[in-house]
């Protein structure tokens, strides 16, 4: 039986994504180029709940879209076939400060995947990433520019993030064997 470990509890990770909104804006400087791209399927919900936090602090409206990398991935023998989400990104992403959202970064495949998709879209002029959690063990030269938690794991450990969005809940667990 594994033993669960919370790691960001519903209050935990609403200042997280609050924090993230920040440095989003701090970042980002013209927010006129600024737009979030969330990878299905957490990060989703993640961008939407930072776009809605940054039009909040900023009093802007920003771009919000949702990416699917299920063809673009080079493990799909291992990860098996999936039917894939809709992408939806209903503005040109050329010139445009992006950044990626996922929920969790670990060995940097599904956002090397999420890039080669972007450039699908337009040539956007910077594109950032944004993960709630970082675990380590990169198997990529990919490293987040915003990050809300580093958690070293070992390779065996689960991290599980709920959303109320998805799963009716807020939290982030580690599940040991």
């Amino acid at each position: 039986m594994s033993k669960i470990v919370e790691i960001l509890s519903n209050e935990e990770l609403r200042r997280t994504l609050n924090r993230l909104a920040s440095e989003i804006v701090e970042r980002a400087g013209d927010l006129s180029h600024l737009v979030l791209l969330g990878i299905h399927t957490r990060g989703v919900p993640l961008a939407q709940r930072l776009t809605h936090q940054i039009e909040i602090l900023e009093q802007v409206t920003i771009p919000v879209g949702a990416i699917d990398i299920t063809f673009f991935r080079d493990d799909l023998d291992k990860v098996g076939m999936r039917t894939p989400a809709k992408t939806q990104i209903p503005f040109d992403l050329t010139g445009k400060f992006v950044v990626l959202v996922d929920d969790v970064i670990y060995s940097g495949r599904t956002i090397r995947a999420a890039l080669n998709a972007v450039n699908e879209y337009g040539r956007p002029e910077t594109i950032a990433l944004a993960v709630l959690v970082d675990r380590g063990h990169r198997q990529l030269p990919i490293h987040p520019n915003f990050v809300g938690k580093e958690l070293p794991t070992a390779r065996e450990e689960q991290v599980k993030v709920y959303l109320e969005e998805i799963d009716g809940q807020d939290r982030v667990e580690l599940l040991c064997p």
